[in-house]
């Protein structure tokens, strides 16, 4: 089998990844040398494997503690034409229900709830409810104050635009909200947006989530039907995620990739990005930096 080991640098090692590609290509056998789709930034490797995860056990001893993201795939049909992507602290940087317990002084209680329920270690179901009902009775003025706060994560316009360019369809799907997803998908041009509905009563949030919830398996589905609807395979797929309600689809798709995760997802995941930003997806699939769009 032909693989492709791509090298992503973060920031503080740019200057040295030509060495590490350099001294992961000869380690490898790979006798071309890398290939560059951003110098000093990002470079492929190929080479022929039986076990292409001998590759990655090469190349991460070699990296060591050095901030570089390391991704092993077979070569063929590494360009995906479907993106799936969850929406906080992936495309956004934000947790958005944390944001909105900030105004009702709960951030401590509700953070904390959902650092484990992204974790996997407490239901994703119970844990929504729990959080919405501790906000409940608040004045719904206060979602368009808690929008304000989002932030768009660096290289997610040029993710979803690049790939549009290229003629892939992207769906950006969320086990929060759609009052904070859509304008997301709206802004950085996501084809499909799948998330869960607050229920408000009032002038104010009722404190429950409109059925049925957006779950890990809704998202699974998600990439399985809209792989089926544009007459995609699944090996021609991408998902992207960082918690433990996003690995069924991760663990679907052609290639999932684990962005900033928790640690039980990062450990569950072939695929990682430990260091770099959004656009690691696409120097993933061979991309040059040349030809971002965005």
């Amino acid at each position: 089998m032909v693989v492709v080991l791509t090298l992503i640098a973060g920031f503080r090692v740019r200057s040295g990844l030509a060495r590490l590609a350099e001294t992961i290509a000869d380690a490898a056998g790979d006798t071309s040398g890398p290939v560059w789709l951003a110098p000093d930034e990002a470079c492929d490797l190929v080479f022929d494997a039986v076990d292409p995860s001998t590759g990655e056990q090469v190349a991460r001893a070699v990296i060591g503690d050095a901030a570089v993201d390391v991704i092993v795939q077979p070569l063929a049909g590494r360009r995906k034409r479907l993106l799936i992507a969850d929406l906080e602290s992936t495309i956004i940087e934000n947790e958005m229900l944390d944001e909105l317990a900030d105004f009702a002084g709960l951030r401590p209680q509700i953070s904390e709830i959902t650092r484990r329920a992204m974790n996997g270690e407490v239901d994703f179901a119970a844990a929504l409810d729990a959080r919405v009902a501790l906000l409940g009775g608040m004045d719904d003025r206060v979602l368009e104050r808690a929008a304000q706060r989002m932030r768009v994560a660096a290289g997610a316009r040029q993710l979803v635009r690049t790939m549009r360019s290229a003629g892939a369809a992207t769906a950006l799907v969320s086990g929060g909200f759609t009052i904070f997803a859509k304008p997301v998908a709206a802004e950085l041009g996501f084809d499909h947006v799948v998330a869960n509905r607050l229920n408000l009563e009032g002038g104010h949030i009722a404190g429950t989530v409109r059925r049925p919830l957006v779950t890990a398996e809704t998202k699974r589905q998600t990439l399985l039907r809209l792989a089926g609807k544009h007459d995609i395979p699944l090996r021609q797929t991408v998902a992207v995620g960082d918690g433990a309600n996003d690995m069924p689809m991760l663990t679907t798709a052609g290639l999932g990739i684990a962005f900033h995760a928790k640690p039980r997802v990062a450990a569950t995941v072939r695929s990682r990005i430990d260091h770099a930003d959004l656009t690691a997806l696409l120097f993933a699939q061979g991309y040059r930096k040349d030809e971002f769009v965005g």
